[in-house]
């Protein structure tokens, strides 16, 4: 039976479309990010649950440590990462944790970023009763200050050391834990402060407030104006940030709280496919309204806050979507 040349092309395109996969579709990348409550973890499950309406399938280990997975990142052991814009520049530098790390300032060139992010606020807390009202209570006493392998517990030990002038293991003891383990160790009375990196309105600090009464420590006015403290909020990723106590029930400081706010952003390696990465970028913004109903603090993520401390170059995928869409790419982050 004869039949015309329009129809037999017409079925192999049919036959095509019925068997072709979609795009990432034959491949699962590995992605990691922080625990399951943190902030960095919400957006990241986000991220990837878009970019999975993509064919872009992206399988999450969470409860990692940032810092060695920024590095599994620019060696391109997984695909996709949360990261912290300050770790870029102690790679780049091979400084701290990075400092025995083979070829880190070369490894550090492979990074490209997604998306920024507000991800929160560093949140002092102390339970009532613990003795700690003002920072300079803290003398003594034994403080959570975040993981061993990661910035934050730098970061909180900063802080404490602006603001009061005590240094770690001097003035008061330091424990370093995994962050569940601190939540647990607040909770049970085995150390008599944490520093936490959350979300404002954060369920996991809320929960303090729920079977008792608790007390976030503000950044005291003639602390923010000091050298020393300005140079903290200009570090990349960090900030100012202020909120009302309130938010949180059975939170005990009156009216305003500031805090050191934080920012992230999602990354990859430079070798990924274009069109992975702009099919995964894509679905993420056609899909803004349900990532924006997934947490309250996702309300911020938007066009205006899209390069959000982004200080690797984008993506050559991304940036072609962000073009395509109207977005307004800052020349510094251009690949």
């Amino acid at each position: 039976m004869f039949i015309p040349r329009k129809i037999v092309f017409s079925l192999l395109v049919a036959a095509c479309a019925v068997v072709a996969p979609s795009i990432g579709a034959a491949q699962i990348f590995k992605g990691e990010t922080a625990g399951v409550g943190d902030p960095v973890h919400t957006m990241f499950v986000a991220f990837t649950n878009q970019a999975g309406k993509a064919g872009v399938n992206i399988e999450v280990n969470a409860g990692q440590t940032l810092t060695r997975s920024m590095l599994k990142g620019a060696k391109g052991e997984i695909g996709f990462f949360s990261t912290v814009p300050s770790l870029v520049n102690l790679m780049a530098g091979q400084k701290r944790m990075y400092e025995k790390v083979e070829g880190a300032p070369e490894l550090a060139k492979n990074l490209r970023a997604l998306v920024g992010f507000k991800a929160g606020a560093y949140h002092p807390v102390t339970l009532k009763g613990s003795g700690i009202e003002d920072w300079a209570d803290i003398k003594g006493k034994t403080v959570f200050t975040g993981p061993p392998a990661g910035s934050a517990s730098a970061t909180s030990e900063a802080l404490i050391k602006i603001i009061t002038g005590y240094e770690a293991g001097k003035d008061y003891k330091a424990v370093r834990l995994g962050w569940g383990e601190g939540y647990t160790a607040l909770a049970d009375g085995k150390i008599d402060m944490m520093i936490r990196p959350a979300e404002i309105g954060s369920a996991n600090i809320e929960r303090f407030g729920l079977s008792g009464e608790f007390r976030i420590l503000s950044i005291p006015e003639d602390a923010v104006g000091s050298e020393a403290m300005q140079a903290l909020f200009g570090r990349p990723g960090r900030g100012m940030l202020q909120f009302e106590g309130d938010i949180y029930k059975g939170q005990l400081t009156e009216g305003g709280i500031t805090a050191l706010g934080f920012t992230q952003f999602i990354g990859t390696h430079a070798d990924i496919s274009d069109d992975v990465v702009y099919a995964a970028t894509k679905a993420f913004w056609d899909n803004l309204d349900e990532v924006q109903a997934t947490a309250f603090f996702l309300k911020d993520v938007t066009p205006e806050t899209a390069f959000t401390s982004i200080n690797v170059p984008l993506h050559p995928g991304a940036l072609r979507y962000y073009e395509e869409a109207g977005f307004e790419v800052p020349d510094a982050i251009r690949p």
